[in-house]
């Protein structure tokens, strides 16, 4: 793991910056766009909003997924951060520019949907009996499922589950809200919360949905490349001729004994 500024980015027209920033925009306006909207008309179907979110990450994914990396959510951009993947300012300039995204993209559903049918745009709380450290608990394990499923199929040394990579992770968002949205709203994402709150001036609580995802982000990242990296393919190739060896010398001690 390398870990870089990354202050030569601002400048150089090969690093891709401003246009991947304007893809990290444009994908997390989309996730609060389309699923904050079926959240006001959801009437408690837990379902549909795991569904509206994961259809949502799964298309933003899909769409531009080469051009940033498809972030959308800060949790997996600090767990790249900490894995030496993105450099420090551009991880910076990706969540700047994620929340810019969900707060533009809830505003347009403020100015679209009427006052009386918006039951909150979509804003995560916690629910009542559920403690601050609870509600934190929930959130970091919904970081962390995300982050880990992200560094599964985006492995360079699994080249074959970047073909199921969207769908992966969209699947693992629909499993995040459908196990616990009831408890804290299943955010998994700090900028995607941000949007809602900025919009609704809703504050409660508002620091576990950056903590929990944040954390759980970075302990995904840090133990997947530490522990579950998939091996290259020399590794695994020495792998199997050192194993191979091993027999072979117990077939001949096995002889040799024999004789």
């Amino acid at each position: 793991m390398g870990y870089s500024l990354g202050t030569e980015e601002l400048s150089s027209k090969s690093s891709g910056l401003w246009r991947a920033l304007l893809a990290e925009f444009v994908g997390i306006f989309i996730l609060n766009f389309f699923a904050c909207a079926a959240c006001t008309h959801a009437n408690g179907d837990k379902t549909l909003i795991s569904l509206a979110f994961g259809l949502s990450v799964f298309m933003v994914v899909m769409s531009i997924g080469h051009i940033s990396g498809g972030h959308i959510n800060p949790a997996v951009t600090a767990g790249m951060l900490a894995a030496g993947k993105v450099s420090l300012i551009r991880a910076l300039m990706y969540v700047a520019a994620q929340c810019a995204g969900a707060v533009a993209a809830t505003t347009a559903l403020d100015v679209l949907i009427p006052k009386s049918f918006q039951n909150g745009l979509g804003n995560t709380g916690l629910k009542e009996g559920v403690t601050d450290m609870q509600g934190l608990g929930f959130e970091f394990f919904l970081g962390f499922v995300l982050v880990l499923c992200v560094f599964g199929v985006c492995d360079e040394n699994k080249p074959d589950s970047r073909f199921v990579a969207p769908l992966a992770i969209g699947l693992t968002v629909t499993l995040g809200h459908l196990g616990v949205v009831e408890y804290t709203g299943s955010s998994m994402n700090p900028a995607r919360s941000f949007g809602t709150a900025f919009v609704t001036d809703s504050w409660a609580h508002h620091w576990i949905y950056w903590a929990g995802p944040i954390l759980g982000g970075v302990t995904a990242a840090l133990l997947y490349c530490q522990l579950f990296k998939a091996p290259t393919a020399s590794d695994a190739s020495e792998r199997y001729r050192t194993s191979a060896d091993d027999k072979e010398m117990r077939r001949l001690d096995g002889k040799h004994d024999m004789a």
